[in-house]
């Protein structure tokens, strides 16, 4: 069975935004809650998951991921709009 690939966008404790694919949310959110999900989420300490959209597979997940962090912060969330 193939899995649904998703991009989203969690909060750190500063307020900063993480954007990342998964495969699995609720397993990736429980890693990142644990610190070891990224070196930033780890130093910023990961607050909550904030939106997260399914993609077709993992390359539109990747290629989402990469447009979003391209755009400044005030707009990132209006991208899943």
């Amino acid at each position: 069975m193939k899995k649904q690939w998703y991009v989203y966008i969690l909060e750190c404790q500063d307020g900063s935004y993480y954007t990342g694919v998964t495969n699995d949310l609720d397993k990736r959110m429980k890693i990142h809650a644990e610190g070891k999900g990224s070196k930033y989420v780890n130093q910023k300490g990961f607050k909550k998951l904030l939106i997260a959209t399914p993609c077709k597979n993992k390359s539109d997940a990747c290629k989402a991921e990469y447009q979003i962090k391209k755009l400044p912060k005030n707009e990132k969330l209006d991208w899943f709009n």
